[in-house]
């Protein structure tokens, strides 16, 4: 059953979403705008709450990749290409439970979305005013992955270090790190057509004020 881009503008009319590459500040401004403007929030990966338990293998092989690995070893031994084609199928695969999810919100109130939907379907199901990139430059991404505390973080990098060849392996998971938030990638973002914002690795905490630019792109302050 296919649902044409028209009715769904219509019911995800009240969804804002903020996409980009990887610590550009995205999960903070989408809970910092649902905390100031009574905005329900869908955090990252909110969608895998149905996801892990609908997902099929025969349709979905890649969000089903967790089920059917051999060891936390291998996800992080496979090759920097593997890494990022693996990372970009997963937003393909898991669009339609994304806005599954987000109809089911319709009605409600306005809503942020931290998402990963591809920029395809972004132009196909919402507009300018409600579509934000935020963009980092490559280093934040790569050099500060394992900075955050988050229990996925310390459980990859405990893996990683548990390795008998625990350099070599870091060096290719870097790699791989890399390849997803590589140039092409950049570029493809940075020339979508949408708002963007970008984040200068300059030290300052710039919270505030891009929470009042996205603020005002979305209409939700008067500019």
């Amino acid at each position: 059953m296919h649902i044409e881009n028209n009715i769904l503008r219509h019911y995800l009319r009240d969804v804002y979403f903020i996409t980009g590459t990887a610590y550009a500040g995205k999960s903070t401004t989408a809970r910092l705008l649902a905390e100031r403007y009574h905005m329900a929030l869908c955090g990252e990966n909110y969608f895998m709450r149905v996801s892990d338990v609908v997902a099929d293998p025969a349709v979905q092989p890649d969000l089903c990749y967790f089920r059917q690995m051999k060891s936390w070893e291998d996800f992080v031994r496979r090759s920097p290409e593997e890494y990022e084609r693996w990372m970009y199928s997963c937003s393909r695969e898991a669009a339609g439970f994304e806005i599954a999810e987000l109809l089911s919100l319709s009605g409600r109130g306005k809503i942020v979305v931290d998402t990963n939907l591809p920029l395809s379907a972004l132009h196909e199901l919402s507009d300018w005013e409600h579509v934000a990139v935020m963009l980092s430059p490559q280093s934040l991404s790569v050099d500060r992955f394992f900075d955050r505390a988050d229990p996925e973080k310390r459980m990859i990098l405990q893996v990683i270090e548990s390795c008998p060849d625990a350099e070599a392996v870091m060096e290719n998971y870097k790699e791989g790190l890399k390849r997803i938030n590589g140039r092409a990638h950049y570029e493809e973002y940075l020339h979508s057509g949408f708002f963007t914002l970008v984040r200068e690795d300059d030290g300052r905490d710039t919270r505030e004020e891009v929470l009042e630019k996205v603020a005002k792109h979305f209409g939700l302050i008067e500019t």
